[in-house]
């Protein structure tokens, strides 16, 4: 999930309404200990990250997926999902949606605390969907997600109204995502600074410090009772603690796990992904996170891609499936849809990403680019047919970066000349701010379709109170906002899924996206370590029922 502008730590013809990759080097989204192992309390696992550190670890703030990961330790939300897909209890123990979608009752699990002593009730959950709304707290991804909400009112003791502007199908999936954790009310009356350092939740484990630029110590929450209905126990967790360090170096971050000083990593590369597969004593989960997929996304808002046939000649000129089998060592398939495979209404179209090079030629001089320069470059009323495409450094692995510079000469062969910016993430947000871009690659990580809705609605053009804006595509068309709009308010499963379906069709025939590949999130796990799963949610890791076996 990125947030502006909070730095983050994203046969031809054939269609269908599937779950539509699985990715080849799938080993799963747990540990599992063996059959006849008894957990062992005790002991503090080492995590690192190779995400940039937060610079806060309120997901309220921004909203970014480093704050998601660390969050989920932590903090709490109202609900869940399980490996089904079904929406299950959390703090929340059931909800009920009124006749006319305009409101939700959700009824709170009973004496459950935050760790500071604070009673979890209604006022402190509507007292948290506030401060996600506030424009103070600079929300991008949870306030984007509550657009439909106009209030929360504390009904009794245990049961807080959600108060709708209009009916909101994905309201559920939405409060599932740790971005919408709910805090200690009085932890966030300390103030943004204050609470940015220590967000005080009901989870597992507490913060106890933050050495920046080094590690987060974290320690159990002895008094845990409040577990999602998924999970393996109720109780408190096994570890005694955890050390939750950043390591960016990739090879730095895999040598420490083969060394056995750190347990688990994150945004493991795939080359490691295959060594750790064929060396043994290391396992995989494999958890592609929902929402988008990885993709580049075409900047219609502006010449050249304000033109279709640019746009399809663009994508006609390019193809991405050798480098995504060689650059990615197995470990990520090519996708034709905007949603992730982990997504069951995603809808996959390889028509419009058929190569055909001669083709782009002819779209091109169609479109007035018919003049060739000395260095291939076409241009058109003394205008050079560039596209430039900012990359973040905090954002993109290697193979990314290189399977962007095969695509730029791929392009290059019809008059395309597409300029790579690696900028740090303040500068890349900026590019984006100032409209500085005609290509960008920005991930977006949400629970559900609903997505869609966020990353190609209209609205999306217009930044939040945060400054964050998702439509990057920057697709303004009436028809397909009312059909997410439709989808958005729909209760009925078979309605949402056919307007999903056909605002999926619009994008991809549109030509405003060249999808890649699932978002990839691999956790490589030592094998002295047994209970870690990704979640079902955002696939974020959950340590609560990790524990260390020798």
């Amino acid at each position: 999930m990125i947030a502006h502008p909070r730095p983050r730590l994203l046969a031809a013809g054939a269609l269908s309404l599937v779950a539509v990759l699985a990715l080849s080097a799938c080993s799963g989204s747990t540990v599992e200990p063996d059959a006849s192992a008894t957990p062992v309390d005790g002991g503090t696992l080492v995590y690192a990250s190779g995400d940039a550190e937060p610079d806060c670890l309120d997901p309220h703030v921004g909203g970014n997926y480093p704050q998601a990961l660390l969050a989920t330790q932590v903090l709490e939300q109202l609900v869940s999902r399980d490996a089904e897909g079904t929406i299950v209890p959390w703090l929340a123990e059931g909800w009920e949606l009124a006749e006319d979608g305009l409101s939700m009752d959700v009824t709170l699990k009973p004496g459950v605390s935050f760790t500071d002593g604070t009673p979890l009730d209604a006022e402190a959950v509507a007292r948290n969907i506030a401060h996600l709304q506030d424009p103070d707290t600079g929300s991008s991804t949870g306030y984007l997600a509550l657009e439909r909400v106009e209030r929360v009112e504390a009904v009794s003791d245990t049961v807080a109204r959600f108060v709708l502007s209009e009916p909101d199908s994905a309201l559920l999936e939405s409060l599932a995502q740790p971005w919408l954790a709910i805090q200690s009310p009085a932890g966030l009356d300390r103030g943004t600074d204050e609470n940015c350092l220590a967000p005080i939740g009901t989870g597992p484990f507490i913060i106890d410090d933050w050495v920046k630029q080094d590690h987060i110590s974290l320690v159990r929450n002895d008094d845990y009772a409040s577990a999602p209905a998924d999970a393996d126990h109720d109780g408190p967790a096994h570890l005694e603690g955890i050390i939750w360090r950043f390591l960016p170096d990739a090879t730095t971050r895999y040598a420490a796990l083969e060394a056995g000083d750190v347990d688990v990593i994150d945004n493991a590369q795939p080359d490691a992904v295959a060594r750790a597969e064929s060396d043994g004593g290391i396992s995989d989960i494999d958890a592609p996170r929902p929402g988008s997929v990885n993709r580049l996304e075409l900047n219609s808002g502006q010449a050249p891609f304000d033109d279709e046939r640019v746009r399809q000649a663009f994508l006609a000129a390019v193809d991405v499936n050798p480098g995504i089998e060689s650059l990615f060592a197995g470990t990520a398939a090519r996708s034709y849809s905007p949603l992730s495979s982990a997504e069951t209404a995603a809808y996959s179209d390889e028509a419009p990403f058929a190569v055909d090079v001669e083709r782009a030629a002819e779209l091109l001089d169609e479109a007035g680019w018919d003049e060739v320069g000395s260095d291939g470059v076409r241009s058109r009323d003394g205008q050079r047919l560039t596209l430039r495409l900012p990359v973040s450094t905090n954002q993109s692995i290697p193979a990314e970066v290189s399977l962007f510079e095969q695509i730029q000469a791929q392009a290059a062969e019809v008059g395309f000349e597409v300029t790579i910016d690696q900028l740090d993430l303040s500068s890349w947000y900026a590019a984006l701010g100032a409209n500085e871009y005609e290509l960008v690659s920005a991930p977006y990580t949400k629970l559900g379709p609903d997505v869609l809705r966020i990353l190609y609605h209209s609205d999306g053009i217009v930044p939040a109170p945060s400054g964050y804006f998702a439509n990057h595509a920057q697709i303004d068309d009436p028809e397909l906002d009312d059909v997410l709009d439709r989808a958005s308010r729909s209760q009925d499963a078979d309605e949402r899924s056919e307007l999903y379906t056909a605002a999926q069709r619009t994008i991809l025939e549109g030509s405003y996206i060249l999808p890649l590949y699932d978002q990839q999130n691999h956790f490589l796990v030592s094998d002295d370590v047994a209970g870690v799963r990704a979640t079902d949610t955002v696939s974020t890791v959950w340590l609560g029922d990790a524990w260390l076996v020798g």
